[in-house]
C-alpha cells in the first residue's frame, strides 16, 4: 500500500481572511478528517450545527480547525459558516442584563451552551441564547480572542 503524503500546510490565508479565525459549523453532520482531502480517514463527526470552531490553517477548500476542547482536524470549507458563535465554558454562568455583575441576572447557562455573539469589547460580550439576551464575561466563553472586538 502506498504511503499518503500530506501536502505542506499553508500558514498564510488562502481566502483573504485571517488565520487563525473563529467560524461555526454550518451542517448538523460534519466529518473531521486527519488531513485535507476525502482520502484521509475521518477522525470524528460533529453532530450539531452552530458549534464554534477555530480555523488554524487552510489548504485549497479544506480548513484545519480546532474545537473548544483543543482537538484538531480538517473539514471542507462548505461545511463552515462565518456566523460567530461562542460556547460557555467552566461552570454554570450567569447571563446579566448589563455588562456588570451587579446587574440583574437574565438566566443561568450551563457549560457547553452555544450562544450567538452580538457584541464584544473589553471584558464583556453581549450574546443571545434561545431568545435570552445579555452579557457574559469574555473569560467564561470560548470563540472570541482575548483582545478582539466583535460588532
Amino acid at each position: 500500500m502506498p504511503a499518503i503524503v500530506m501536502p505542506a500546510i499553508a500558514q498564510e490565508e488562502t481566502t483573504g481572511r485571517p488565520v487563525p479565525r473563529f467560524v461555526s459549523l454550518k451542517s448538523a453532520e460534519v466529518n473531521v478528517r486527519a488531513g485535507p482531502g476525502e482520502r484521509y480517514p475521518v477522525k470524528w463527526v460533529f453532530v450539531k450545527s452552530g458549534l464554534p470552531v477555530e480555523v488554524i490553517a487552510e489548504w485549497d477548500v479544506w480548513r484545519k480547525i480546532r474545537d473548544w476542547e483543543g482537538q484538531e482536524g480538517w473539514v471542507h470549507s462548505a461545511l463552515l459558516s462565518s456566523k460567530r458563535r461562542v460556547i460557555v465554558t467552566g461552570e454554570t454562568r450567569t447571563l446579566y442584563r448589563r455588562a456588570e455583575e451587579t446587574s440583574p441576572p437574565v438566566v443561568q447557562l450551563e457549560p457547553g451552551i452555544v450562544a450567538d455573539i452580538e457584541d464584544c469589547g473589553g471584558e464583556w460580550c453581549r450574546v443571545e441564547v434561545r431568545n435570552y439576551r445579555g452579557w457574559l464575561r469574555r473569560q467564561d466563553i470560548w470563540g472570541v480572542y482575548p483582545d478582539e472586538i466583535v460588532r
